[in-house]
């Protein structure tokens, strides 16, 4: 089993690395990181479409004929639609989030950024967010992208990754540590 998951991450960083090529020569990295963020995206909302880029069974065309059109509707640079379109073909799709997480994470590396994810209870307002990027650069010292989400469970609070590390400060985490307390204490 770990074999197949090496393979694939692999297959999405050699992948990952020829679209940054790519995009380097053409000057297009950050529209070319701009459409897989919104692919991400969108991903992320879609269950048809994770369903159809995951499918052995939808077939080669249909899977190029929908990538096409999202792309076409998305308004992506051409080279980013091509790459779509080549990984359809290839019938690579199917690991196409963690292709597109490789570019993102080597377009920060190449470019001395680090990426925080942030996980709130509630959307984060524009004055939250910059504060919270503010730590983040300071903590680390160097520039931060912060990618946001949201997940109601945290109750409140937030959840902050940086790379392999991770900081749960959410309300959530802290009653559960609050409740075994107790339980250790009764």
């Amino acid at each position: 089993m770990a074999s197949q998951s090496g393979s694939i991450i692999g297959l999405a960083g050699r992948y990952a690395s020829a679209l940054y090529e790519l995009a380097d020569e053409q000057k297009a990295l950050d529209q070319v990181a701009d459409d897989l963020r919104g692919l991400n995206a969108a991903l992320a909302e879609s269950d048809d479409l994770r369903r159809m880029v995951r499918s052995p069974v939808t077939s080669r065309s249909e899977q190029q004929n929908a990538m096409s059109a999202i792309a076409d509707k998305a308004g992506m640079h051409g080279l980013t639609k091509n790459f779509v379109l080549v990984l359809a073909r290839n019938r690579r799709l199917f690991v196409l989030d963690q292709m597109i997480s490789a570019f993102l994470d080597l377009l920060a590396e190449k470019r001395g950024e680090v990426t925080a994810e942030v996980t709130t209870a509630r959307p984060l307002d524009d004055g939250a967010l910059a504060k919270i990027t503010d730590a983040i650069k300071k903590t680390v010292g160097a520039q931060a992208r912060v990618e946001t989400k949201v997940n109601p469970d945290l109750l409140g609070g937030l959840v902050v990754r940086l790379g392999s590390r991770m900081y749960d400060n959410s309300l959530s985490s802290k009653l559960q540590r609050l409740e075994l307390a107790m339980k250790g204490a009764g």
